[in-house]
Order: C-alpha cells, then sequence, then structure tokens
C-alpha cells in the first residue's frame, strides 16, 4: 500500500515540479521582455523566443509521467518506490533547469534590449540548463524500460 501511493506520489511530483519550474522560468523571462519592450520593442520576436524556451521542463515533466504511468498501472506495489524516485529527481532537476534557464534568458533579453548582439550567443548559453532535464528524461526512460 505505501509503495503505491509513493508510486502516484511520484507521478505527480514530476508533473507539478516541471510545471512550477516551467511557470517560474518563462515568467522570469517574460517580465524581462517586458522591460525591453519599452526600451527597443523591435526586439519583440527575440523576446518570445527567449521567453519560450523555459517551458520545455514543463513538457518533459510530462513525458516522463507518461513512461512512468505504465508501470504504475501494470505492477503498482513492486513498481511504486522506483517511480516515486524518478519522479522525484526528474521533477527537481526539471524545477531547477528551468528557473535557471529563465535567469539565462532573462539576462539575454537585456543585454539585447540594451543594443547588444546577445540572441545566439543567449541561446546557447540557455541550452545548457536544458541539457540536465533532457538527461533527467532520458535516465527515466532508461529506468522505466529497466524495471
Amino acid at each position: 500500500m505505501l509503495s503505491t501511493l509513493l508510486g502516484y506520489l511520484g507521478l505527480g511530483l514530476v508533473l507539478i515540479l516541471g510545471g512550477i519550474g516551467s511557470a517560474i522560468g518563462t515568467t522570469t523571462v517574460g517580465n524581462a521582455a517586458e522591460g525591453a519592450l519599452k526600451i527597443k520593442p523591435e526586439g519583440s520576436g527575440n523576446y518570445l523566443v527567449l521567453s519560450a524556451l523555459p517551458a520545455t521542463q514543463g513538457i518533459y515533466g510530462f513525458v516522463a509521467f507518461f513512461l512512468m504511468l505504465g508501470k504504475m498501472t501494470s505492477d503498482p506495489q513492486a513498481n511504486g518506490f522506483i517511480v516515486f524516485a524518478i519522479g522525484l529527481c526528474v521533477g527537481i532537476v526539471c524545477l531547477i533547469s528551468a528557473i535557471r534557464q529563465g535567469q539565462v534568458c532573462a539576462n539575454g533579453v537585456v543585454g539585447i534590449s540594451q543594443g547588444h548582439n546577445v540572441f545566439t550567443n543567449t541561446l546557447i548559453y540557455a541550452a545548457l540548463p536544458e541539457f540536465y532535464a533532457i538527461l533527467g528524461l532520458v535516465g527515466a526512460l532508461m529506468l522505466t524500460l529497466a524495471i
């Protein structure tokens, strides 16, 4: 019973933490973009792209949820503890990755609004925290295939 409860908690955590991280990351960049529009409105396309980047971690959490859901429906008592562990770990990675990526992108938005040509560099720097969220998702995939 405890294993089943923890398993479903893990499913919830991967969705919730990934979503919270994406919400914080996108609003961090969105706030910077709103200020930047007042200074350099012609950069709005770049601001929009950078604002959307942290949303991907919520998607990764959603994908991990579906990967693990099959394991919970097949044998919740046997797989609950590992699903909880995967959900917690991937959720935390997505949360932190999205927040930090949002901070990188917000700084890029400020740089663009100040007239610097930093859009491409910002995309490259923003890909680095994204990489860890992708690794978390791949790890979830590998672990769910192993059980």
